[in-house]
């Protein structure tokens, strides 16, 4: 039997289809192996949002050809789509497909296995305007599945190279989003992470549908489905519809994720963003209304070229006024090929090192706040996983709808189930708390 490895650099759309991709290579027979096995053939599922992630790109596709100098190499994903000359200049790549046709993987790997020559089946991304549909009805190691509803994004902020990498909004068909939605709560899964590129845009190049819809028909057609998370929204993307269907929801948890990326409206400007700070506050306001408790989490780009020490002060103010329950915080990283990258004032490193640090303090204060409100209250947790500890040999941890890490014991049958917990002791990153019941589908409703 042939074997198949697989490495994935980058976001959960790329995770997501490194499943995708395997689920192919399993139906033609072959069996997956660790990557640093020997194997027949190895994929590396590339990442390409900042230069580092081109570089540890290629440090991956090296390892994989000092594996088995003998072994099929394939690059895919965001850079070998935006760079596939450089992805083939590497001594011993056979071939390269992108973000779109890995159907034709095969037919790359027949082509080499003929000619012994490397095979670019990298296409222009930009003329594509449909999503490539990539099964994925269960995950090897996971107990939240992802569900992907779209690809591409129409935004072009001066950062991002995603548009480049990815293509223009895609939707995918809504009854395969449905279809698929069944079969992995059939198989077992009790929440779905709806993930995308721009995941919220879905349907934005739809006739008479939209995010809203979608997020209605999953809850009302998708049987035994518990949890429906959205990946991203933003706040562009918070219409009055998708409030209400977020008000009226038994299943959308309380929980998501809003980038705000800065809270300087001059800087958000430069950003090229679609929203100033008064927009976004109006939204959040909005939708706290909707969603009592709600847990907001976002991502904070820190030292954007010409950013002042005032406008950081004016982000740092913003977050604070907004009260995230949690952030992700990068440093400005210039992307060759950006309009950012070639902008003057680009931040000193140390500056940018200095108010990550400050903004990653103030989110693990807003954290902890955010967590206390939840001590000695009950709440619904999917365990993901079980920590060995010789003191607890049963320790399992995962998440409440609202985001909360949770640890607590219990027994490993327990994986997966929604069960409810006590949390004891609130915290960051972790909660601790005591197992009370697991729940069964009668007695299931999300906490309003």
């Amino acid at each position: 039997m042939q074997t198949v490895a697989f490495h994935t650099l980058g976001c959960k759309v790329n995770h997501y289809e490194t499943e995708g991709i395997w689920r192919m290579f399993k139906e033609k027979g072959y069996e997956r192996v660790e990557f640093d096995h020997d194997s027949d053939v190895y994929v590396i599922n590339t990442c390409t949002v900042t230069n580092s992630g081109d570089k540890k790109s290629r440090q991956v596709i090296r390892r994989a050809i000092r594996s088995n100098p003998d072994a099929i190499v394939c690059v895919t994903g965001c850079y070998a789509q935006t760079s596939p000359g450089e992805v083939m200049e590497i001594p011993g790549v056979d071939v390269v497909v992108g973000t779109q046709d890995r159907k034709n993987i095969f037919k790359y790997i027949e082509e080499h296995k003929q000619t012994r020559l490397p095979v670019n089946g990298v296409s222009n991304i930009m003329k594509n305007r449909v999503f490539e549909e990539m099964d994925v009805p269960e995950f090897t190691d996971r107990t939240r599945a992802s569900l992907k509803i779209q690809e591409g994004c129409n935004n072009f902020c001066t950062f991002c190279i995603i548009p480049w990498s990815r293509g223009l909004l895609r939707s995918r068909d809504p009854e395969n989003v449905i279809n698929q939605a069944q079969k992995l709560v059939d198989a077992g899964y009790k929440e779905i992470v709806l993930t995308g590129i721009h995941t919220a845009g879905y349907g934005e190049d739809m006739v008479d549908y939209n995010f809203a819809r979608l997020l209605r028909d999953l809850e009302e057609k998708v049987d035994g489905l518990k949890r429906i998370r959205i990946s991203s929204i933003e706040a562009s993307q918070i219409t009055d519809e998708v409030i209400d269907v977020l008000n009226n929801s038994q299943k959308i948890v309380r929980h998501l994720h809003i980038p705000v990326q800065s809270g300087s409206d001059s800087v958000l400007a430069r950003m090229r963003r679609k929203y100033s700070t008064a927009f976004y506050k109006e939204k959040i306001a909005k939708i706290r209304q909707a969603l009592p408790n709600l847990a907001i989490t976002s991502d904070v780009i820190v030292g954007f070229p010409g950013e002042t020490e005032e406008e950081f002060q004016e982000t740092y103010n913003f977050i604070k006024e907004i009260g995230y329950s949690e952030l992700h915080v990068f440093p400005y990283s210039r992307r060759t090929g950006t309009p950012a990258a070639r902008m003057d004032n680009q931040v000193e490193d140390e500056v940018k090192e200095d108010r990550v640090n400050r903004l990653i303090a103030l989110s693990d204060q807003l954290a902890k706040e955010y967590a206390s409100t939840f001590e000695n209250e009950v709440l619904e947790v999917i365990p993901e996983e079980r920590i060995v500890n010789e003191d607890q040999p049963e320790l399992l941890v995962g998440y409440t709808d609202n985001y909360l890490k949770v640890q607590f014991e219990g027994t490993k049958d327990m994986v997966g189930k929604l069960v409810r917990v006590k949390v004891t002791k609130s915290g960051y990153p972790y909660n601790e708390g005591t197992f009370v019941r697991v729940m069964d589908d009668a007695t299931h409703a999300l906490t309003k």
